[in-house]
C-alpha cells in the first residue's frame, strides 16, 4: 500500500477525536449509494416498460403487416408467402391471417372481438406465451367444432370457461351484403397478457374457420411478418410495398401504434437531465465531506508537509479519499439496485392497472449495461468532484495550518 492510500485510509477510519468527519463520510457514502442505485432503477424500469410493451405489442401483431386497400381481401396468399420469405434475408417469417370485427355470445350475453384467423402451423404470435387456462389449441379435428381462444377479461366479463359453447356472429365481405353468419366454437384456451384492451378483445381461431365464418373464400385479410432486428422495419416495408403493389400495403408496429412509442419516447427525453442530478447531488456530498475533512486535518496537513510530504503528495491523499468513497458507495449502490430490481421480478410488489399502463406490474429489464454505465459514470465524477478539496488541502501554508489549528 503506497504512502498516500495509506494516510487516506487512516483518515476514512473513525477514531474516538474525528467521529464527526467520520459521521459525514458515513453520509458521502450513503448519498453515492443512494444516488447510483436510484439511476439503475430508473434506467431499468424505463428498458423494462419499453421492452415490454414492444415485446406485448408486436405479439399480437408483428414487426410489421401487409394488408388490403380499403379491407380487400388478398388472394395467392400461398405464393405471396413464399415468395417474401425467398425475397427477404431480413424476414423471418410470414404468416396470412384473416382478422375482423365480430359479435360473441354466451349464455350471460353479447359483446364485440377482434376474431383473428391464423394458421397454426405458420403461427409466429406470443399469444401461448400468456396462456393461464387451457392451451393455444387451434386445430379443429374432423367433426368437431371450431376451437377458439379468447383474453381473461372478456371470459371473466361473459362468464366463459374452458370447453364451453360460444357463438360468434362474423360479417360478410362488406358491410352493404348486410348477411350475418353464425358459427359455433369451443373453447379451448384463455390468455392474459396484462394489456387490458387486448384480453378484452382480441380472439383467435384457426385461418379456415375464420375465412368460413367472415364468408371471403380462400383469401385473407393480411399477413403478419416477423423480421430479424425490428429497426429494419420500415427498410423492408418499403420494399414490400414495390415488390407486391395495388391493392397491397404496409404498416409497421410504430406506424400502427404510433401513439403507444410517442409516449415511450417523451418518458425517455427528460431522463439523462433528471438521472444526472441525482448522481451530481450525490456528488457534491463527497465534495463536503472532503472539505470538512480539509478543515479538520489542517494541522495533520501542516505536519506532513513539514515533514516533506509534497503538495503533489497532498493532493493524492484526498484524491483517493474520494476514490474510496466513490467506489464504495457505488459498489453499495449497485447491490441495492440488484436486491430491489430482482425483488420485484420475483415478488411483483409493485403493481399497476393494467388498462392504463398495459402491463399488471412495475417491469424491470436487468441489464449489465446500465450498471457499468452508472457505476462508470458515478465514479468519475466522484474523482472529479474529490479534485477541488485535494488542491485547497495542498495549496495549505504548513505554518499556517499548524498555528490555525
Amino acid at each position: 500500500m503506497s504512502f498516500s492510500s495509506f494516510i487516506a485510509r487512516r483518515y476514512l477510519q473513525s477514531r474516538q477525536n474525528d467521529g464527526f468527519i467520520s459521521f459525514i463520510t458515513a453520509i458521502a457514502v450513503i448519498g453515492v449509494a443512494l444516488g447510483t442505485a436510484t439511476v439503475i432503477i430508473a434506467l431499468s424500469v424505463l428498458g423494462g416498460f419499453e421492452r415490454e410493451i414492444t415485446e406485448k405489442v408486436v405479439g399480437f401483431t408483428s414487426h410489421l403487416q401487409i394488408q388490403g386497400f380499403q379491407n380487400q381481401p388478398l388472394t395467392n396468399y400461398v405464393y405471396n408467402t413464399m415468395a417474401i420469405e425467398d425475397s427477404f434475408t431480413l424476414v423471418k417469417a410470414v404468416a396470412p391471417y384473416v382478422s375482423r370485427e365480430a359479435l360473441i355470445r354466451s349464455k350471460e350475453g353479447v359483446d364485440g372481438i377482434l376474431l383473428k384467423g391464423v394458421d397454426p402451423f405458420k403461427d409466429i404470435s406470443r399469444t401461448p406465451k400468456y396462456i393461464v387456462e387451457g392451451a393455444y389449441d387451434l386445430y379443429r379435428e374432423k367433426g368437431s367444432l371450431a376451437k377458439i381462444v379468447l383474453g381473461k377479461k372478456l371470459t371473466t366479463k361473459l362468464a366463459i370457461h374452458i370447453g364451453d359453447k360460444i357463438t360468434v356472429f362474423g360479417l360478410g365481405r362488406s358491410v352493404e351484403q348486410g348477411r350475418l353468419r353464425a358459427m359455433q366454437f369451443r373453447v379451448s384456451g384463455i390468455y392474459e397478457s396484462g394489456m387490458s384492451d387486448y384480453d378484452d378483445v382480441f380472439a383467435f381461431t384457426a385461418l379456415a374457420d375464420a375465412q368460413t365464418i367472415f364468408q371471403i373464400g380462400h383469401a385473407v385479410t393480411g399477413y403478419d411478418v416477423l423480421l430479424t432486428h425490428i429497426d429494419s422495419a420500415e427498410t423492408v416495408s418499403q420494399q414490400l410495398a414495390d415488390m407486391l403493389g395495388y391493392p397491397h400495403y404496409t404498416r409497421t408496429v410504430f406506424q400502427s401504434y404510433r401513439n403507444l412509442f410517442s409516449w415511450i419516447e417523451l418518458q425517455k427525453k427528460p431522463v439523462p437531465i433528471i438521472l444526472g442530478l441525482i448522481i451530481i447531488v450525490a456528488t457534491v456530498n463527497v465534495i463536503g465531506t472532503l472539505l470538512m475533512m480539509v478543515l479538520g486535518k489542517t494541522k495533520d496537513i501542516g505536519i506532513l508537509m513539514s515533514m516533506g510530504v509534497t503538495r503533489g503528495g497532498i493532493t493524492r491523499i484526498f484524491l483517493r479519499q474520494g476514490i474510496i468513497i466513490a467506489v464504495i458507495g457505488t459498489l453499495l449502490g449497485n447491490i441495492i439496485a440488484f436486491a430491489l430490481c430482482y425483488a420485484q421480478l420475483e415478488l411483483r410488489f409493485f403493481s399497476l392497472p393494467s388498462d392504463i399502463y398495459f402491463m399488471t406490474s412495475v417491469p424491470i429489464w436487468l441489464r449489465a449495461e446500465y450498471f457499468l454505465f452508472v457505476s462508470a459514470i458515478s465514479i468519475f465524477l466522484c474523482i472529479l468532484s474529490s479534485w477541488v478539496p485535494a488542491r485547497l488541502a495542498s495549496r495549505l501554508n504548513p505554518i499556517s495550518a499548524i498555528r490555525f489549528a
